[in-house]
């Protein structure tokens, strides 16, 4: 059996497109996105393509504590550690028209844990299943970010080649938990020390 994720963990975040070929979620340069904006946010071949760039601590929301486990269906914060502050995973701004109709917003990083009061930088965790079915999520578990922003919310997904050094892909928000060939599917491995 995995081990269950814990809120304080550090952990890398693999995209599942394509038989789990998406790459790592990764910050990647600085970001355009306006007011707080830190890092741009895309995939990139291995998780360490810089030193914490690929490395994300998941922070607990509503009453939950530094040490208890991460349960399907909670609302996290995942913060990037790069330059050990990589800023908050965030909706910032539209998604590009070129990424379809169906993708909501672009992704970067801010240096708020919630950029918005509407949820910005708040992702719902969603786990497929787990083994034991016990809500816990674990370690390799197949599992969904929804956003909390807009009323509808959004899913985290990889959506068109990346032109950013050293980049894979892109990643956005989109209105679909699986647009295309696992783009919204991620799971997570605890980063090395």
């Amino acid at each position: 059996m995995a081990d269950a994720l814990k809120y304080g963990d550090r952990v890398n975040i693999q995209n599942g497109y394509n038989g789990w070929t998406g790459g790592y979620l990764d910050t990647n340069g600085h970001s355009s996105s306006g007011a707080g904006a830190m890092y741009g946010v895309s995939t990139t071949e291995t998780p360490a393509r810089g030193q914490g760039t690929g490395t994300w601590e998941i922070l607990p929301t509503n009453g939950k504590n530094t040490g208890d486990q991460v349960m399907s269906g909670d609302v996290v914060l995942l913060r990037n550690l790069y330059a050990n502050d990589g800023g908050y995973l965030d909706t910032n701004g539209h998604a590009t028209p070129a990424q379809g109709p169906s993708a909501k917003y672009a992704v970067s990083t801010n240096k708020e844990p919630d950029r918005a009061t509407q949820g910005t930088g708040s992702w719902r965790i969603f786990a497929q299943t787990s083994s034991p079915t016990d809500q816990a999520v674990r370690e390799n578990d197949v599992v969904y970010l929804w956003n909390l922003y807009s009323p509808t919310g959004s899913f985290l997904e990889t959506n068109g080649h990346s032109t950013a050094s050293g980049a894979k892909y892109n990643v956005c928000t989109d209105a679909y938990w699986n647009r295309s060939s696992d783009v919204g599917s991620w799971r997570m491995t605890k980063a090395k020390a």
